[in-house]
């Protein structure tokens, strides 16, 4: 049986912006052939602390994944970066997933133990609760990505890839 996967995106958020580099990325993934995983996208998600968390457990409830791996934009960092834990307040909940053995042999991602404090942290700390509340057994991730150019581009598509395949 296949594994079942959802990747999340955020749409853009400010009047600068013309993309999201989280999207972006999930539009290379979705034109990949990934055919050992199956793959749920929630793609565009609106840049909104409350209503991005609800649209995602929704679709936990109703797609049961595996899998949840979260995306947001992270215009200053160079690498992809996947975050060990997500903060409310005085809360921290970590990832349940060894993030350690995760990124050996990955080209360009590194560890974060900083969600950003912004609606990327709002929707990890949600889902990750969300999780351990119910007791599920599905596992999540969120990973910031950096902005998608040239030959940096394919790198960072094959670390994502590299890390589905792994954390499956």
């Amino acid at each position: 049986m296949k594994i079942k996967f959802l990747l999340t995106s955020f749409d853009i958020w400010k009047p600068e912006h013309k993309f999201n580099s989280s999207d972006d990325l999930l539009a290379a993934i979705s034109v990949q052939e990934l055919s050992d995983y199956s793959l749920s996208f929630i793609r565009k998600l609106p840049v909104d602390s409350e209503v991005a968390p609800e649209i995602v457990i929704s679709q936990i409830k109703k797609f049961q994944p595996d899998i949840i791996v979260c995306c947001g934009m992270a215009e200053k960092r160079e690498t992809l970066t996947i975050e060990s834990q997500a903060n409310s307040g005085a809360e921290v909940i970590k990832t349940s997933i060894d993030l350690s053995k995760l990124v050996v042999g990955l080209d360009v991602t590194e560890i974060s133990n900083d969600a950003g404090k912004f609606v990327c942290e709002d929707l990890y700390y949600s889902v990750l609760k969300y999780l351990d509340e119910g007791c599920l057994k599905s596992k999540c991730i969120f990973v910031h990505v950096p902005i998608l150019t040239g030959v940096y581009r394919d790198l960072i598509v094959g670390d994502f890839i590299k890390i589905l395949s792994k954390i499956s």
